[in-house]
């Protein structure tokens, strides 16, 4: 009997911790998710640090929680044009996803989504591209060819080849981005909207002006039901 109570109550010293420490780092990646949704970016890193911190002492399975939190960190350090910081955090992110996941998992092309755009804000084209193909790849086979996360996948891309005037590798992306919200969304959705402005933007720099003010005029329109 004695022996089954140091039993359990061994149980309790190693468990008990770390079941705490788990709650700790979801607790503040929650409260950096509100700080950064409030615009808090100072705030919701240093409590994503924390929380990094707390999950990187973790066994095993939670290096997935690591990877989410680096992963995090890096949205908010791209999102305030701090590149070389997000560009560690993304890579290290992926290699987890890669290593954990398999390199065709979602969460693995969350990540080399994250570190595309790190390099297509830097203007550095060439290592964005590869890694916005690969992450439009693992998507369409993970949701199929007419799922929005693939749209949006799409529209990266294209985006990409509209930088470098690649207007005819851009165009067929952004009208299948289109296709692809229009039957999700509706018609009269705003990221039919996003992607109609889109299209006529091209347009209007392949000198279709005609086309392009009959798409902005669709846009207008649906944004206009916004209001």
């Amino acid at each position: 009997m004695k022996k089954r109570v140091i039993l359990v109550l061994l149980v309790c010293v190693i468990v008990l911790p770390s079941f705490a420490e788990e709650t700790d780092w979801k607790k503040l990646q929650e409260e950096s998710v509100s700080l950064r949704k409030q615009g808090q970016y100072d705030n919701a890193i240093a409590v994503a640090n924390k929380a990094l911190e707390i999950a990187e002492k973790q066994p095993g399975p939670n290096q997935l929680a690591v990877a989410s939190i680096l992963n995090s960190l890096a949205d908010m350090y791209r999102t305030q044009r701090q590149y070389a910081q997000a560009e560690p955090l993304y890579q290290r992110s992926l290699a987890i996803r890669e290593k954990a996941l398999g390199p065709d998992h979602p969460f693995t092309a969350q990540s080399l989504s994250g570190l595309a755009t790190v390099y297509f804000n830097q203007k550095q084209y060439a290592k964005a591209e590869p890694l916005y193909k690969r992450a439009l790849e693992i998507k369409e086979k993970s949701f199929g060819p007419d799922h929005t996360d693939v749209a949006t996948a799409l529209t990266a891309l294209a985006g990409l080849y509209i930088s470098q005037e690649q207007y005819a590798q851009a165009e067929p992306l952004f009208k299948r981005a289109l296709a692809i919200f229009e039957k999700a969304r509706g018609p009269n959705h705003p990221e039919v909207a996003k992607s109609l402005q889109h299209i006529a933007r091209l347009y209007r720099k392949t000198g279709r002006e005609k086309e392009a003010e009959e798409l902005e005029k669709r846009a207008a329109a649906i944004d206009a039901l916004k209001k």
